[in-house]
């Protein structure tokens, strides 16, 4: 479906950060959600997936938010606020948000002729 108009979402990313390093945050991934079920099911799918691998003080962070976090994360997703879950292990924090946003429509050009300046970009020739 196309539409002129903006749309409500959720703009999901995944930070890494080496706590013993003064390097900043890395992100890791972004996903783009259009419910606020999307947006924290693309969390929970993978926090679970990488439970097992977790030592047990990372483990237990990761299943309290999915128990008890994640009802709080998706009621103030559903009032259109942000919310994270952090987890530590071995120095790593890996850190999940998810903003509010509205999606601005992108222009398609299925069938229409581009501007003459889009021709003006050629590739470079391969080395």
């Amino acid at each position: 479906m196309l539409t002129n108009s903006p749309a409500q979402g959720y703009w999901c990313e995944c930070w890494t950060e080496d706590l013993t390093a003064r390097r900043r945050p890395t992100l890791l991934a972004s996903y783009d959600a259009y419910t606020a079920p999307e947006a924290d099911n693309w969390v929970a799918a993978t926090l679970r997936t990488i439970t097992p691998a977790l030592d047990p003080e990372a483990s237990d962070e990761a299943w309290e938010w999915l128990y008890d976090g994640r009802i709080k994360a998706r009621r103030a997703l559903l009032r259109f606020e942000p919310c994270q879950v952090s987890i530590t292990q071995d120095g790593t924090r890996v850190t999940w948000t998810i903003r509010p946003v509205l999606f601005l429509p992108l222009a398609n050009r299925q069938g229409v002729e581009l501007p003459a300046c889009a021709y003006d970009f050629k590739p470079h020739a391969s080395d």
